[in-house]
C-alpha cells in the first residue's frame, strides 16, 4: 500500500523501508546544531539528552507499521521536548520560520499514519493530534510568534495528513481496479472454457454421425455378404473389401476426432486442429457409399446451385447422412428417392429424402407403429436444421414408407419485403403425407 515500499522498480520488505526512514530521520536530527549557520538562534549543546530525544524522535518509525498511532505521539512528544529544550530552532521565531528534520520527521509520521490506519484513527488524528501538536508547538514558540507557529504547524501536519490519505484512496482505487481486471480476466477464462466445452460436444455429436453411419453400413454389408457367401462369393468378397475400407475409414475418423479431444485448450481453438468438414459436393460420394450397402437410393439434384455458407452445407450433408442410416438400420434394401432442389428465387434450399420401407417377400410392407420418431438422430438433425434458420418435418408415408424433409435458407443480399418477420415454417408448406 505505501508508495516508499518499492524503489526501482523492485519491491522492498517493509521492515526496510521503515528501518532506513528512522535511520535517515536520526541523521537528520542528529546534523542539525551542526548545520545552524553563525549568528542564528542560540541552541543548547548536544548531550546525552539530545541524543535520547534524537533517537526517542525518529526510532518509532522502525515500528510504526505495527504500532501508527502510538509511534506518532511519541514522535511527537520528543519533538515537542527537543523545542522546549532548545536543542533545535523554534519553529516561527525572530530568524524566521524553521522546518527542521525533526519536524518533517512528526509530517512523516502523520502521512505514514493517514496512510496505513483505518479512517477512524485517520480521523482521530487530524481532529485531536495535531490541533494538540500545534497548540504545544504555539505554547512553546517565543512571544510574538505564537499565532504563526500554530498556523505553519497546523498547515505542515495538515497538508501531510491530507497527502496520506490521498494516497491511500489512490491505492484503494488501484486495487479495485486490478480486482476488476482478475474478475475479467476470470470470465474470459470462463467464458473460452464454455466455448471449449461447446466445441467438445459438437465434436461428441460430429463422432457420433460418422461412426453410425459407417457401423450401420458396416453391419449391412456383412449381413450381405454372409448371405450370398454360397451362391456368389466375388460379390461376397468384393462386400468384405468394402467393410474393411469403411472400418479403416471409421477408425481414421475416430483417431483424428479423439485426437482434437486430447489437445489442450489452446490446441482446440485452432482451427487447423480440426478435421475438415463434408460439404454438399460430397453428397454423391455418400449415396455410393449406401449404395455399396444394397440401398437402392434414387439421387436427384434439380436447380442452379447457389451460395451457402458452410455450416449450412454441413447440416445439409449430415440429415442426408442420418436419413440414410436410419433408413438402413430400419427399413432395409428398400427404394429411396433423394432430392436436393435449389430455390434461389424463394431463397431457401429443399431436401426430400422418402424410402418405400421394409420389403418382405418382394412387397412393401407398412410398419405397425413409428419407429423412428423419438431417437437422438432425429433430435440432432431438427438442432442442425434449426441452427441455421431452417426447418424440419418427419413422418411416415400414408402408402408406407418414412420421409425426411428439410428447408435450408439461402442467403440473400436483398431480403424480399414480403417475405420480412415470417418464419420458415411459414413460408414453406409441410410436404404430403406429414
Amino acid at each position: 500500500m505505501d508508495l516508499m515500499d518499492s524503489f526501482a522498480g523492485r519491491r522492498v520488505p517493509p521492515a526496510v523501508t521503515d528501518a532506513g526512514l528512522a535511520l535517515l530521520l536520526i541523521a537528520g536530527c542528529a546534523a542539525t546544531p551542526l548545520a545552524i549557520p553563525p549568528g542564528g538562534p542560540e541552541l543548547r549543546w548536544p548531550d546525552a539528552w539530545f541524543v535520547v530525544l534524537v533517537l526517542v524522535s525518529a526510532l518509532p518509525l522502525a515500528v510504526h507499521r505495527r504500532f501508527p498511532l502510538p509511534a506518532l505521539l511519541v514522535m511527537s512528544a520528543a519533538a515537542a521536548s527537543l523545542q522546549g529544550l532548545h536543542y533545535i530552532p523554534q519553529l516561527s521565531g525572530p530568524q524566521g520560520t524553521s522546518v527542521g528534520p525533526t519536524y518533517v520527521g512528526v509530517a512523516t509520521g502523520v502521512f505514514l499514519t493517514a496512510v496505513r490506519s483505518t479512517p477512524r484513527t485517520a480521523t482521530l488524528v487530524v481532529a485531536v493530534l495535531i490541533p494538540a501538536a500545534a497548540v504545544t508547538e504555539s505554547l512553546l514558540a517565543p512571544a510574538g510568534h505564537r499565532v504563526t507557529t500554530l498556523l505553519t504547524e497546523t498547515v505542515l501536519l495538515v497538508a501531510a495528513w491530507a497527502l496520506g490519505r490521498l494516497s491511500r484512496a489512490r491505492a484503494a482505487i488501484q486495487n479495485q481496479a486490478l480486482e476488476r481486471a482478475a474478475a475479467i480476466e476470470r470470465e474470459q477464462v470462463a467464458t473460452a472454457r464454455a466455448a471449449v466445452m461447446e466445441e467438445r460436444a459438437r465434436i461428441a455429436r460430429e463422432l457420433h454421425d460418422i461412426v453410425a453411419h459407417n457401423v450401420s453400413l458396416m453391419v449391412v454389408q456383412t449381413i450381405a455378404a454372409d448371405r450370398v457367401q454360397d451362391r456368389d462369393s466375388a460379390k461376397a468378397h468384393e462386400l468384405h473389401g468394402t467393410v474393411e475400407e469403411t472400418g479403416r475409414a471409421t477408425v481414421t475418423e475416430l483417431r483424428r476426432l479423439l485426437d482434437v479431444l486430447r489437445t489442450d485448450e489452446e490446441a482446440e481453438s485452432d482451427p487447423n486442429k480440426e478435421p475438415p468438414q463434408p460439404t454438399i459436393d460430397a453428397l454423391p460420394a455418400l449415396v455410393e457409399s449406401v449404395r455399396a450397402a444394397g440401398l437402392q437410393v434414387e439421387f436427384d439434384t434439380r436447380g442452379t446451385p447457389a451460395e451457402l455458407p458452410a455450416g449450412s452445407q454441413l447440416a445439409v450433408y449430415r440429415v442426408v447422412q442420418e436419413a440414410l442410416t436410419n433408413t438402413l438400420k430400419h427399413a432395409g434394401h428398400t427404394h429411396t428417392a433423394l432430392t436436393v432442389a435449389w430455390e434461389p428465387e424463394r431463397h431457401r434450399l429443399t431436401l426430400r429424402l422418402c424410402d418405400d420401407g421394409p420389403r418382405q417377400g418382394g412387397e412393401t410392407l407398412r410398419p405397425p407403429t413409428p419407429v423412428r420418431g423419438s431417437g437422438h438422430g432425429l433430435v440432432g438433425m431438427r438442432e442442425r436444421i434449426g441452427a441455421v434458420g431452417g426447418s424440419l418435418h418427419t413422418g411416415n408415408r400414408p402408402g408406407g414408407g418414412y420421409c425426411v424433409h428439410a428447408v435450408v435458407p439461402l442467403p440473400s443480399p436483398h431480403p424480399d419485403p414480403q417475405h420480412e418477420g415470417h418464419s420458415p415454417h411459414a413460408i414453406h408448406p409441410r410436404p404430403a403425407g406429414r
